[in-house]
């Protein structure tokens, strides 16, 4: 009886030692910043533009009655989009400097480019370097992509309505102005990038750059008529850092 006791006693305080071991092991552990556990970080932001905006250009349409007939009002140009308080779309927010010789995989998914009611969806599109272009003709009628590059191989491919084509640039290039020679009104841009680490902002301004490697940065925001503006960051293992960009009427950009 005596020699069951003894055994039952030993294995309630081989238990609490144990419970006590794993407790003072979990609460040892300190609590992270970072959801994904990897030690990066993130940068985020707004860009915003300040001053009187400049009135939209009306798109006259009138030469193709079936991309007039896509809407069912007046079509406006897409180089200045602005939101509530100054919030600035169609930015291209990047790293340009401070990754050294990092690689990354190319995303297989390809980017996609959509020509419908005949301007181009989106009208500011970031892809990397190598990654399948599927560019998408959802109207009825012929258009023909053209992209004109400076540091990539020119293009120019004539597409039927309800067609796709897939391209892709081989080198980093910030922006590609593309045209369409049928329709001279499209207009569009895309920015050529050899790492993950880039957005372009929406109606709200707002980007954010995920798992970004703590270090030392030049961050840049582009807008294709107000320019190029950049600040210099640093970033440390689990931060969530944020910046903003301001763009002022002049053209000149301010901090």
């Amino acid at each position: 009886m005596k020699h069951a006791l003894s055994l039952r006693l030993i294995a309630v305080l081989f238990m609490l030692v144990a419970s006590f071991e794993n407790s003072r092991a979990g609460s040892s552990a300190a609590p992270s910043n970072n959801p994904s556990g990897s030690g990066n970080s993130a940068l985020m932001g707004r860009v915003r533009f300040e001053g009187a905006a400049p009135a939209h250009t009306r798109i006259n349409m009138s030469t193709d009655p079936s991309c007039a007939k896509a809407h069912a009002g007046a079509v406006v140009s897409d180089d200045f989009v602005v939101g509530n308080d100054g919030a600035l779309g169609n930015v291209v927010v990047f790293i340009s400097d401070g990754l050294g010789d990092r690689s990354f995989d190319v995303p297989s998914a390809p980017a996609v480019i959509e020509q419908k009611g005949c301007v181009y969806q989106p009208h500011v599109a970031a892809v990397r370097a190598n990654q399948k272009i599927k560019v998408v003709n959802s109207d009825n009628t012929i258009h023909n992509i053209h992209p004109v590059p400076a540091n990539n191989r020119e293009w120019n491919k004539a597409e039927p309505g309800g067609s796709t084509i897939e391209e892709s640039f081989a080198r980093e290039e910030i922006a590609i102005p593309v045209k369409c020679n049928v329709h001279p009104w499209m207009r569009s841009y895309i920015a050529v990038f050899k790492h993950p680490f880039f957005a372009v902002t929406g109606k709200d301004g707002s980007f954010d750059l995920r798992d970004l490697p703590p270090g030392e940065y030049t961050v840049k925001a582009w807008h294709e008529k107000l320019g190029t503006m950049t600040q210099k960051i640093k970033v440390v293992p689990g931060e969530s850092k944020t910046i903003d960009f301001v763009f002022k009427a002049s053209g000149r950009p301010i901090s």
